[in-house]
């Protein structure tokens, strides 16, 4: 049985299937299920049609630590650190560096 959340989602998505936002609420939604893959299968498709949404760096960074492949998450990290200056969103850049800090250490 497909969970409530996922389901409302997944309808949404059908009227808007390009949605960002309702892409990256649908990966979180398959991360709370451990479908580690499905979640960064969706927050990666997000980086290569809507690069500047910001969010999915640091999620990409948090799920690729927990597949314990560390080299993506600081790809990640970088990259997210990049459009934060840019967007000048101070608090994400100071996540996004304090995730690279942890992992680095």
């Amino acid at each position: 049985m497909i969970p409530q959340r996922l389901q409302l989602l997944k309808d949404l998505l059908e009227k808007e299937p390009t949605d960002s936002f309702l892409n990256y609420a649908l990966a979180l939604e398959y991360a709370k299920e451990n479908n580690f893959a499905k979640a960064i299968e969706i927050i990666e498709n997000i980086v290569q049609k809507d690069e500047n949404y910001l969010a999915s760096y640091y999620q990409l960074g948090q799920l690729y630590e927990q597949q314990h492949e560390p080299q993506k998450a600081l790809a990640y990290y970088n990259k997210g650190v990049v459009i934060a200056q840019h967007q000048k969103n101070n608090k994400t850049l100071n996540e996004l560096k304090e995730a690279i800090f942890l992992l680095e250490e």
